[in-house]
């Protein structure tokens, strides 16, 4: 049975990585997608990485993580299974609200889909699955362009030891109805930096972009000044 790419010769694996945990609540019997789910997360990774790696021949190794991280975040598997319309062919209980779009169980479902290709025919077979669903840096960018706070997040998470942003709000100026909020965001080993907007978000996110171009690090697509 052919899906995403590849032509599965043992189709009770691709039922399995189509079937959600949510059927397992009425028959703990069944074998859900999360063990297909745990091995495709590690293969996924690798073919992310390799394809990276031979790319980029430019970048270091801590760039290459990050980019590796958007390739496959949650959002941008999930985007990549409403694109191939994985949603229609996923399994769930009996009562089971419908799989909501941008989903884990949609980014989970893609990476049990590329373990079961992966048993079914190696990692040829994975990277068939890869290349079907435009898993890659478009997908990733699309993600985080114009976020600088996810920008920062990543590039945080990416450092070892991994590091996560601190937001402070620092002040609430101004009048009632025109308020002016100043934010501060530090990570530890990059740096810290201030920004003040109209609101509290928009004031983090403005933070998060001067501490991103403090270092020279662009945010792609970003609106942020």
């Amino acid at each position: 049975m052919e899906f995403c790419g590849h032509d599965f010769a043992d189709a009770t694996l691709l039922a399995e990585a189509l079937t959600t945990p949510s059927c397992r609540m009425a028959d703990a019997a069944v074998r859900d997608n999360q063990r297909l789910e745990f091995l495709g997360d590690a293969v996924l990774g690798m073919i992310a990485a390799e394809r990276l790696y031979a790319a980029m021949p430019g970048e270091n190794e801590g760039s290459l993580t990050v980019r590796r991280t958007r390739m496959v975040s949650t959002a941008a598997l999930a985007a990549a299974a409403a694109r191939a319309g994985i949603a229609a062919h996923l399994k769930v209980g009996r009562g089971a609200p419908p799989v909501a779009e941008g989903s884990k169980t949609l980014a989970d479902a893609v990476e049990a889909v590329i373990g079961a290709a992966y048993l079914d025919g190696g990692i040829d077979a994975a990277r068939e699955v890869f290349v079907s669903l435009g898993l890659g840096e478009e997908s990733a960018a699309a993600e985080w362009g114009g976020n600088p706070k996810g920008e920062l997040q990543v590039r945080a998470q990416a450092m070892k030891p991994p590091r996560r942003p601190e937001y402070t709000l620092v002040s609430v100026a101004g009048k009632s109805h025109e308020p002016v909020f100043t934010s501060r965001v530090r990570v530890e080993g990059i740096g810290e930096a201030e920004a003040s907007a109209r609101t509290h978000k928009e004031a983090e996110a403005a933070a998060a972009a001067t501490l991103l171009k403090s270092h020279g690090l662009q945010i792609p697509n970003s609106s942020h000044r």
